[in-house]
């Protein structure tokens, strides 16, 4: 079970990796702009408030990483720690933003989570 906790942090690793690139650098171009939907104006006007969402995300992503190169007992904490946090985001940014935050970010944070204590 432990290795399948690590892959699936591993994954939601590069999600909120992926994340961070959307957010901070393809914003205003083709794929960022197309994955919200946004014109180019939108894009532009929302710019530095996606570039602070994908900074966010970034360190989700480094948290996790820790927390899979940590030896125990700090490894588990940090991944059920940062888990925790992006499942507490993605519920936010579903009740606030999107509801699709839901099912793209805190459900696999959430399966995640669930892997890494019941192999804890």
């Amino acid at each position: 079970m432990e290795a399948v906790a690590n892959v699936l942090v591993g994954l939601v690793a590069a999600l909120h990796f992926y994340i961070l690139v959307m957010e901070m650098f393809l914003w205003q171009k083709k794929p960022g702009r197309a994955l919200h939907g946004f014109d180019a104006e939108m894009a532009r006007a929302t710019a530095p408030m996606a570039a602070n969402q994908g900074l966010y995300n970034g360190f989700l992503a480094a948290g996790l990483v820790w927390g899979l190169i940590a030896g125990d007992p700090t490894g588990f904490r940090v991944q059920v720690f940062f888990l925790s946090c992006v499942i507490v985001a993605g519920v936010y940014g579903a009740a606030t933003a999107n509801r699709r935050i839901l099912v793209a970010q805190a459900l696999p944070g959430a399966l995640a989570l669930t892997a890494v204590l019941i192999a804890g």
